[in-house]
């Protein structure tokens, strides 16, 4: 089984979304790469996860649900792994950032909110007041880990995971 690879990009085309969507985000300390030589797809990483933010994605793969809470990268499911799919010296753990979608954001829309700065466990939500207006939400880079805990509390779902290239900056 771990010879096929992971294309995300054709599976969303042949069911007929064109549109690019957010990032599939993988288990800390694991890749695309790793899950296709590697994973077996037996969901004992998710079934391992103490948080429930795992499940079983496109192909049986796992993959990180960040509507239902956040990664405490507590390592159950690497340890709960027994192929050779997750590498702890992986940095960072999950290569992925929150970003703000300032047409979806109630503050940005004036509406007083704060919730994802309450829900971020790394405190990688600030938030500045612009003139004459609610303060808006502006994402630390360097702090957040991408563990998705402030995605699934937002009311208006304005939040996603985004891709971190090299060099730390979103993709």
């Amino acid at each position: 089984m771990g010879s096929a690879t992971i294309d995300s990009t054709r599976r969303r085309f042949l069911r007929g979304g064109l549109r690019q969507g957010p990032p599939t985000v993988r288990p800390p300390w694991t890749d695309d790469d790793r899950l296709a030589a590697a994973c077996t797809r037996c969901n004992a990483c998710v079934t391992a996860c103490p948080e429930g933010v795992l499940r079983a994605g496109d192909g049986g793969f796992p993959q990180l649900d960040p509507s239902a809470g956040g990664c405490s990268f507590c390592g159950a499911c690497a340890t709960a792994c027994a192929e050779p799919v997750f590498d702890r010296a992986l940095t960072p753990a999950l290569p992925v950032r929150v970003a703000v979608a300032e047409a979806d954001c109630l503050a940005h829309a004036g509406i007083h909110c704060e919730i994802c700065r309450d829900a971020c466990p790394e405190s990688a939500i600030g938030f500045v007041r612009t003139t004459g207006r609610i303060a808006v939400p502006a994402v630390v880079a360097e702090a957040c880990t991408g563990c998705g805990a402030c995605i699934g509390p937002c009311p208006a779902s304005a939040l996603s995971l985004t891709a971190v290239r090299a060099g730390g900056r979103t993709a």
